[in-house]
């Protein structure tokens, strides 16, 4: 799947938690793209995050973000 799409799926999930504060949207985020998109997809939004995260709405970036952080994590 192109990166292009991926943003624009990305950005679609963060329009529909825009009503929501940023301490429940960035998690409701997160968590809808941990649970519903393919392991290669989330690979692929992560490594573009990585290369700078371009087109990105600021929600959807921290949620990323925090997706990239729980990888991380024990």
């Amino acid at each position: 799947m192109s990166p292009d799409r991926l943003i624009y799926m990305a950005n679609q999930i963060g329009k529909f938690f825009e009503s929501q504060r940023p301490d429940k949207a960035v998690p409701g985020i997160a968590e809808h793209i941990r649970k519903f998109w393919d392991p290669r997809m989330r690979t692929a939004i992560l490594a573009h995050l990585d290369a700078g995260g371009s087109g990105l709405d600021p929600q959807v970036r921290d949620a990323v973000a925090a997706l990239r952080a729980a990888r991380t994590q024990p």
